[in-house]
């Protein structure tokens, strides 16, 4: 009798545990992947072959496999029942010797940004494809044994319409119309497999025997054309530098960089082809901050090659050897070879508190080792702590050691370890080969003790003081600097912090501490200098000195030990538009969201008068002009004045839909426009980004039908790609509606666990951030979040994304106690 089909529901699938990893590492050796995939029929799903070959030591293991229907499977050609799947895995008993497993399945398409996404283009109706394994997601396409240190070269064959390119991890050949052969590839971990498949528009360079290929929609063909010589330019340059410093050659074949709709993260490092979210293609004007993120996001993924690709962790907790690396040498090759040699100061607006934030939060972690139990704990740890803090953690020791000794070790590391993994031990006993000496210390207190050290000016003591952690202790030493302002020039003062107290005998003169972001530590502006520097911004003439004033009155603001009357007065006085985007984590942002809320009520007017100053002063067609028109934007309350922009813009600022959309948003948060004008301005375009910002401007209407809109969309109620959710869950919470919005802070709480139901991964915990009852300053809502997070029986990322909301609520709280409202 032949087995039967399994069709049956399934249940949530278990994510890995580190354990789980050991034995089944342990087991097996994987010696290759075949995987054919059928993206020609039904829109909703596609049909997934899986052969495997591997050789068992003996033993009973698991295949992950999260179809959403399994149809046949056999070892050595032997059927066994598809109804004993559970929960995304089979369980097998193999002998000691070679096998051949296959697996025939049905996959479902997805809309969240993992697995084989599928989307429809609004502007022209297209379908697009692409891969996204990372973190749980590869059984979504394809039967695998899913953990970094099982790798195994594959070879994928692919039928899709005729009209359809498909890249991958290796070379294609299209041998017949509609069909589509890949690999073999290098040996690679499962996370790191992709397909991009669709009618995108493609264009191919070469440089140093490396064929270089970009894609993207094709309605984003014109904007691709356009960015194309600088993106092959970077490409090339990253190419030679990494060669330079690494000694060894890219080889991983062709190097694709598919821009691709909907994508979660910046970009993923997939070998061959790298996928990137697609607004980095440029379709409007942006500021030189936003061709900086990109350059240094190509050079970041560019270095995962490497760092990440050649050799891989080997468990989820050594992620930080991923991302601390490509991190620092993303900044650095962009820096040091292409024409954006400012990226160390966007980067001090751009990344810095992002780190500093995670590190500061209940939820801090060490940047290595922090002993992820399995692949959904360590999901939550992939945050600015594995990025911005391990960066600077290595910047601090490439300045110790010196390129010599600190390159020589990565390149034994990387030839010992060559398409193996590896550990945190494995590279520092590579770095001590090459002579950096005993690292015990920096193991011990900068990477596996979480938490920053708090530095900040004691004027009384004439001292710099030095707290670290109370639940982390460490012993660290900061090799930094102090600017002190004295007779209208800065002069630089050498300091090393390796006690409780430094002495700095400043008087009452202004003081910035570590102004070259030097160190990792929460630095502190203490409020005497605060309060001088509205009259003395002018004086500080270094871009990167301004970054870090900016960055320590943040760290400071989180403490409560500034008034926030006395950073708006900062704020106005001198707007930090040269900080030029306004992306969450930029300065811009964190001045509407964090401090605006608990400024006097005239904040938002002072902040449009200071946003409409710097506008009247910039240049005309400069980035500084765009920045100022962009918070003056954000900061209108007459909408007479946003529908004269609508009309007619400065002089030097071009009209295009990301501006337009600016005005529409905020004229919709006033509750000056209606449905019927945001459904022409988008049937007008109808492009994918006029449809995420439709989105955001219809929830953002001070009205209940707008409220309940973008609620439908939280409880999975109304199903909407990963960009429109969060979009809507931006315009939500809009201050000055909290009568509309008060019974959805009782919601949130009531709904927040059962959305496990509707979405998991990234979009799962993205979805609890966005939706946050933000405007709610209350400490009962605080008690709420506690208590909630605090539920085990919530799921894991739900809790994470909950307790930093409440963190951020707590702080927020803090500054109010301490510095009521007028």
């Amino acid at each position: 009798m032949a087995p039967s089909s399994s069709d049956a529901p399934v249940a949530p699938a278990a994510s890995l545990q580190h354990r789980e990893a050991v034995a089944r590492f342990d087991l097996l050796r994987v010696t290759s992947y075949d995987v054919e995939l059928d993206l020609a029929g039904s829109p909703e799903t596609f049909r997934s072959v899986t052969t495997i070959v591997l050789v068992s030591n003996g033993g009973s293991t698991f295949l992950d496999v999260k179809p959403v229907q399994l149809h046949a499977i056999s070892v050595d050609d032997v059927p066994l029942d598809p109804g004993a799947l559970g929960r995304g895995r089979y369980p097998l008993d193999l002998p000691a010797g070679e096998h051949r497993i296959r697996v025939e399945a049905t996959m479902r398409f997805r809309n969240d940004g993992e697995g084989l996404h599928r989307s429809t283009d609004p502007a022209d109706g297209r379908d697009y494809v692409y891969g996204m394994s990372f973190m749980d997601a590869a059984p979504s396409i394809f039967a695998c044994f899913d953990q970094p240190d099982l790798k195994a070269p594959y070879t994928f064959r692919v039928t899709a319409p005729e009209d359809w390119t498909v890249v991958g991890n290796a070379p294609a050949t299209n041998p017949e119309p509609g069909r589509w052969e890949l690999g073999p590839t290098q040996p690679l971990s499962t996370y790191f497999v992709t397909l991009v498949a669709g009618p995108y528009h493609v264009l191919r360079s070469e440089h140093d025997g490396i064929a270089l290929g970009l894609s993207a929609r094709q309605s984003l063909a014109e904007a691709l054309e356009a960015d194309a010589e600088e993106l092959f330019e970077i490409t090339a340059q990253c190419f030679d530098e990494f060669h330079r410093l690494f000694g060894i050659r890219y080889p991983f074949g062709d190097y694709h960089q598919a821009f691709v709709p909907e994508f979660n993260a910046g970009a993923m490092e997939n070998p061959g082809c790298v996928t990137f979210r697609d607004p980095l293609v440029f379709t409007d004007r942006v500021t030189r901050g936003a061709r900086i993120l990109r350059a240094t996001t190509v050079a970041h993924e560019m270095a995962h090659q490497w760092f990440g690709n050649i050799v891989t962790p080997k468990w989820w907790d050594d992620l930080w050897l991923n991302e601390s690396f490509a991190e620092y040498m993303g900044n650095r090759v962009t820096a040091d070879v292409t024409e954006y040699d400012d990226a160390w100061t966007d980067m001090a607006f751009a990344r810095r508190q992002w780190g500093l934030t995670a590190d500061l939060r209940p939820s801090t972690h060490p940047v290595a080792g922090n002993g992820a139990v399995d692949a959904a704990a360590a999901l939550q740890d992939f945050d600015g702590i594995s990025y911005a803090k391990g960066s600077a953690i290595l910047r601090q020791l490439n300045t110790a050691m010196g390129d010599e000794v600190f390159f020589a070790g990565v390149t034994d590391h990387l030839t010992r370890h060559r398409f193996g993994n590896a550990t945190l031990d494995d590279l520092f006993a590579s770095w001590e080969r090459a002579g950096s000496g005993d690292l015990g210390d920096v193991t011990t207190h900068w990477l596996r003790t979480a938490g920053p050290d708090r530095v900040g000016l004691d004027r009384t003591a004439a001292s710099v003081r030095r707290v670290p952690p109370a639940d982390h202790p460490a012993d660290r030493t900061h090799h930094t600097a102090a600017a002190v302002l004295r007779d209208g020039a800065w002069e630089l003062r050498p300091l090393t912090l390796a006690g409780e107290a430094t002495p700095l005998d400043v008087g009452d003169l202004p003081v910035v501490l570590d102004p070259h972001l030097e160190t990792w530590a929460a630095v502190e502006l203490d409020p005497a200098t605060l309060r001088a520097l509205p009259g003395v911004m002018p004086t500080v003439t270094d871009p990167l000195v301004r970054a870090a004033i900016w960055n320590n009155v943040r760290t400071a603001f989180r403490f409560a030990t500034l008034d926030p009357a006395d950073v708006l007065d900062l704020a106005t006085a001198a707007l930090p538009v040269e900080d030029t985007e306004d992306t969450a984590r930029r300065t811009m942002s964190w001045i509407f969201s964090t401090l605006l809320p608990v400024t006097a009520p005239d904040a938002i007017r002072r902040l449009h008068a200071a946003a409409l100053d710097a506008l009247a002063a910039a240049e005309p067609g400069s980035d500084v002009q765009l920045s100022a028109l962009r918070a003056a934007v954000r900061s209108a309350t007459d909408p007479e004045e946003l529908r004269t922009w609508l009309e007619v813009l400065p002089a030097g600022v071009e009209a295009d839909l990301d501006l337009r959309w600016r005005l529409l948003v905020r004229l919709a948060a006033l509750g000056a426009t209606d449905r019927a004008e945001l459904q022409a301005e988008l049937d007008r375009e109808p492009t994918s980004a006029a449809v995420v910002r439709h989105t955001s401007a219809v929830a953002s209407l001070p009205d209940a039908e707008a409220k309940a809109y973008a609620w439908d969309r939280f409880t999975g109620k109304v199903d909407v790609p990963n960009y429109e959710l969060e979009a809507a869950g931006h315009g939500m919470w809009r201050g000055g509606q909290e009568h509309l919005l008060a019974e959805y802070v009782d919601r949130y709480f009531v709904d927040l666990p059962a959305t496990v139901s509707v979405r998991s991964g990234w979009t799962l915990a993205d979805a609890a951030a966005q939706f946050f009852p933000v405007t709610s300053l209350d400490p009962a809502t605080l008690e709420r979040a506690r208590a909630l997070a605090a539920d085990p029986a919530l799921d894991l990322s739900l809790r994470r994304r909950l307790s930093d909301a409440a963190d951020d609520l707590a702080c927020r709280l803090a500054v109010l106690e301490a510095f009521p409202r007028p």
